[in-house]
């Protein structure tokens, strides 16, 4: 296995935690980069189902070493209740290994950010409310807490002492709300510290040892890159860097280290919150998506929106994470559809163009030009050879390739770890 990036080609929700458990099985150490508990990564193996949200999915893997990497903004508590949860479960968590350098969402960034939202009222972005812009904001502010300083107890008492003047000054003068008691922070937090801090070290180091010992590795990245800070629909976007490039940022790993990126995008788009859709579908044939793809989020809970494949977007996905291939997920849950819809260009002003707008306020006006396949109607969750898969639903494989321009490598029939084709 070459050291592999696996990033979502969308607006996040794509299925990645699957592609990245069955790529896991193939690696030395998983390293998850970018985003918080605001992901959700769902896994099946045989009957059984794990729900995702900061560990790294390869933790299932007992040979292999999961990090929550520099990048990661993580939330204590979250974190213990997901490892609880797994030890409950007979899962090993001894391999673990957490970012010294990671930022810690405090209990006073949720709170600003769903005061934030309110505030913004029809404008909101329509976060997770988990508190990931504000940590990330305060990161930006060089007035975060990071993990190393939780869990050295004089540290985070007097970093947490300096940091709560400003933020309850900002939630009483600025929100209008209660404030908040430092004292109980410090002893609720001191509590998951102590619970942690066997898991935290310089993970720099160990990423580059393997890097140097020839080990196999893979990043895992959260949301989709539609929703990354730089080249995603600002404003509706997460506060991260959620492409490829995210990979370096947030491990300490160095860009010659990549060898393979892999773009993860449904079959389909969907799309969750406020923001730009250009091929939503706001009739029967979206709700029978939605109810087929069992589209509600793993975070919230909210149905997601949902429409036709958009290749323009993807495209652009694949050229700034250069992409060398992808994995197309939910294949099956498009069966049944008499007729199939890919968006190959946005007709902008009259003007036909296979590129996305330069400004993503434009693309409101813009009118999606489709190309229309033929559907299927036979089950296809039991294939494991793309030639055992109806014609039609090949022929839609290879449409997505050469509008795409790379090669679908990866393709996702079911939810469980071996519905899966490898082409």
């Amino acid at each position: 296995m070459a050291n592999t990036v696996v990033i979502g080609a969308q607006w996040g929700d794509e299925a990645k935690g699957k592609i990245v458990d069955y790529l896991a099985g193939e690696a030395d150490v998983v390293v998850r980069y970018n985003g918080g508990n605001n992901a959700g990564h769902t896994v099946m193996v045989g009957s059984e189902t794990y729900k995702f949200h900061l560990i790294p999915s390869a933790i299932l893997y007992p040979d292999v070493t999961p990090i929550m990497a520099d990048g990661m903004v993580i939330d204590p508590k979250v974190c213990l209740s997901e490892l609880d949860g797994l030890v409950k479960r007979g899962v090993v968590i001894d391999n673990l290994r957490i970012s010294r350098n990671a930022h810690v969402i405090m209990p006073y960034h949720p709170l600003q950010d769903r005061l934030e939202e309110e505030q913004k009222g029809g404008k909101a972005i329509g976060t997770t409310a988990r508190g990931i812009g504000p940590a990330y904001a305060d990161k930006a502010s060089r007035i975060g807490i990071r993990m190393g300083e939780l869990v050295d107890p004089k540290r985070f008492k007097a970093r947490l002492t300096e940091i709560m003047k400003f933020k309850n000054a900002l939630i009483e003068k600025v929100y209008g709300a209660e404030p908040m008691s430092e004292s109980a922070i410090y002893e609720e937090y001191s509590e998951y510290a102590q619970k942690l801090r066997p898991f935290v070290t310089d993970t720099n180091f160990i990423v580059a040892e393997a890097l140097a010992q020839g080990k196999k590795l893979m990043f895992e990245g959260a949301q989709g890159t539609l929703l990354d800070i730089d080249y995603g629909t600002y404003p509706f976007v997460t506060s991260s860097h959620t492409g490829a490039g995210g990979a370096c940022i947030g491990t300490g790993a160095g860009p010659r280290a990549i060898e393979r990126i892999i773009g993860v995008g449904k079959s389909y788009t969907t799309r969750v919150g406020a923001g730009v859709f250009p091929t939503e579908l706001l009739d029967e044939t979206g709700c029978y998506i939605r109810e087929r793809g069992h589209e509600y989020g793993t975070t919230t809970g909210r149905p997601r929106r949902c429409g036709w494949l958009d290749t323009v977007a993807i495209r652009f996905s694949a050229m700034v994470n250069g992409m060398t291939g992808l994995s197309l997920t939910l294949l099956d849950v498009l069966g049944g559809l008499d007729t199939l819809k890919i968006c190959k260009a946005y007709k902008c002003d009259g003007v036909e163009t296979t590129n996305l707008p330069g400004d993503w306020d434009s693309i409101t006006e813009c009118v999606p030009v489709y190309d229309e396949l033929p559907g299927w109607q036979e089950d296809i969750s039991g294939v494991r050879k793309f030639e055992d898969l109806p014609a039609n639903a090949q022929a839609y494989v290879r449409h997505v390739e050469s509008l795409v321009g790379i090669p679908v490598e990866y393709i996702s029939v079911g939810p469980e770890r071996t519905q899966t084709i490898v082409r």
